[in-house]
């Protein structure tokens, strides 16, 4: 039996690969999903209810074949940032909204123009993540109590300063315990994940030995229910509405990005394509529904993703079966979950910070000592010292500055005239200078966008060099790739400058996008339609025969082929009148 779609050439064969990539991501992702939900400031089977269901929706219904969605560590600071302020019902009403937001994006085919965040912010927005969550997880190390949450970094690590004095000894050898066969249980056990080796024999060995020493989940967030998540509704206002629209707006890009670089990764891995629009739909529908059985906002776990292409995925079929594996574990061993120390989940969470730092990217960014790194320093200084909305919104504004600046500079004006010496008489600007250039054609070629970054450089430049005021301007643009309003505006204005002077202007080579906007906005009819031209040897051509010929008696510039013989004409033709002026 074969299966068309996602479900190309489907068999029994896929299906075993299907259903034990699906069995070992799904025990990843237990610890993982209660983990991320404590650190998210709510209660540990909250994360597990959106392993189930977001995990499920997201591959039934997402764009990437072998993409895992459930909670994940980007969306930690912006969680616990809303539990703090708005609370637990109103963060499943950002969740909410933010699914329809992803909708909508995908809806309205968004998914490309989430690709052009530049690489510098989001580096730097997920290294600042990851130093938070590491540095959240520093008192549950430690074993730290009494301590107060903040919601920015520096109140958090001045508690953890203030609060030092009451480490506890146990805590700090479980997770040390935890973190060591995290690291080495993979050297022996490969096929098992480290993370869940480290977890189970540092829970066994504190209930053995150090049983009311450690705080466990059960001890501080009460035992988890191995009952099914109920549905609720949540009760949503406008002035709701009004107040989480941005928290909403933000968990559906970070969301919208994450789980698109986790496909991009399985797209590297697998040599398939996602289809990124699909993803944004896949990923709204599994927001909307999660928050109503209690879940918090989900996304692509790009981990997790690679994790299920290794263990041989062949369809969406694994992340179905990833969910029911976390459902059953919910449903049978609920009750164990509870025993598990804090501190053997805090070495778990700082491998994941570790893991997703991006610090090899981060380190290869600042050592190009560009402005690249000065938008990345500043996004990953904001993360953690401010909030994410305003660290992406620093950075992306940072980037758009420094790109304009960037392409201003790319906008080049230069004086030419034809080489005479070349077999094609190219124009070149080494041609020009005092002794050899025409009054009466002034020649510029243009290279570069002509926008509202460059356009100002276009006019001055020109203006500066044309105080000859010579009869026709030539204007090659050839080179010139994209035209905005603002550009033809300056030239219009330019063009408009020099006919009232009596000049002509020409125009040659002129791109397609371009004279589109010239026909749109009048310029191609200000300018003439018998003024653009093709080729600047027509151009030129047809300047020569708009010539002052009385001016060019005499004229020793010579910057044409055709300069000298009209010169020697013009003078012979004016010495034969002038005896016969005399005579009369």
């Amino acid at each position: 039996m074969k299966w068309t779609g996602r479900y190309n050439e489907y068999h029994a064969a896929s299906f075993r690969k299907d259903l034990i990539s699906g069995l070992l991501v799904g025990i990843i992702a237990i610890p993982l999903g209660m983990a991320f939900a404590i650190a998210s400031g709510v209660k540990p089977e909250y994360g597990i209810y959106t392993t189930i269901i977001a995990g499920i929706l997201i591959s039934l219904f997402g764009g990437s074949k072998f993409q895992i969605g459930g909670p994940t560590g980007a969306f930690i600071p912006i969680l616990f940032a809303i539990v703090l302020q708005y609370g637990y019902e109103n963060l499943l009403i950002a969740g909410f909204l933010a699914g329809i937001i992803l909708v909508f994006m995908g809806v309205f085919k968004l998914g490309a123009l989430i690709k052009f965040i530049p690489r510098p912010v989001t580096i730097g927005f997920t290294a600042g993540i990851a130093v938070i969550i590491f540095s959240g997880q520093i008192a549950n190390f430690l074993g730290l109590h009494d301590m107060k949450k903040h919601e920015n970094f520096l109140p958090n690590m001045n508690e953890i300063v203030t609060h030092i004095a009451s480490i506890n000894i146990y805590s700090v050898f479980t997770a040390a315990i935890c973190l060591a066969t995290a690291l080495l249980s993979p050297r022996f056990l490969s096929k098992i994940p480290g993370s869940l080796v480290g977890l189970v024999a540092s829970s066994v060995i504190a209930a053995l030995f150090f049983k009311g020493h450690v705080a466990t989940i059960g001890s501080s967030f009460g035992e988890i229910s191995s009952t099914l998540p109920h549905f609720h509704f949540p009760d949503i206002t406008v002035d709701r509405l009004y107040t989480l629209i941005q928290p909403a707006l933000i968990i559906a890009i970070l969301g919208g990005i994450e789980s698109l670089l986790s496909a991009v990764v399985a797209d590297g891995m697998t040599g398939t394509r996602h289809n990124s629009n699909r993803e944004l739909i896949g990923q709204g529908i599994a927001n909307i529904v999660t928050p109503l059985f209690g879940g918090i906002p989900a996304t692509g776990a790009i981990a997790r993703t690679a994790t299920n292409i290794k263990n041989g995925a062949a369809s969406p079929f694994s992340g179905i079966i990833h969910g029911i594996v976390v459902l059953l574990v919910l449903l049978l061993f609920a009750p164990y979950a509870s025993l598990i120390p804090l501190a053997s989940m805090a070495p778990i969470l700082m491998l994941v910070a570790w893991n997703m730092s991006e610090r090899k990217e981060f380190a290869h960014i600042l050592k190009t000592k560009t402005s690249d790194s000065f938008v990345l320093l500043i996004t990953f200084l904001l993360t953690i010292l401010t909030n994410l909305t305003t660290a992406v919104e620093a950075g992306l504004i940072l980037s758009v500055l420094l790109f304009v600046k960037r392409m201003s500079e790319l906008l080049t004006v230069s004086k030419v005239l034809p080489d005479s010496t070349d077999k094609h008489e190219k124009v070149k600007a080494y041609m020009v200078n005092e002794s050899h250039d025409c009054p009466q054609i002034s020649i510029f070629t243009l290279e570069g966008p002509l926008f509202f970054g460059t356009a100002n450089k276009l006019e001055k430049f020109i203006m500066d060099m044309i105080y000859l005021r010579p009869k026709i301007l030539l204007l090659r643009m050839s080179k010139v790739p994209y035209t905005d309003t603002t550009g033809e505006s300056k030239l219009a204005r330019l063009v408009y400058d020099f006919e009232k002077l009596g000049g002509s202007v020409l125009i040659s080579g002129v791109q397609q996008q371009s004279l589109k906007v010239f026909k749109k906005t009048g310029l191609y009819s200000l300018v003439g339609e018998d003024h653009f031209f093709e080729h600047t040897g027509e151009a030129i051509d047809y300047a020569l025969t708009l010539l002052d010929l009385n001016k060019c008696v005499g004229c020793k510039h010579f910057a044409f082929r055709e300069c000298e013989a009209v010169s020697k004409e013009n003078l012979l033709i004016r010495r034969f009148h002038e005896p016969h002026k005399s005579g009369k």
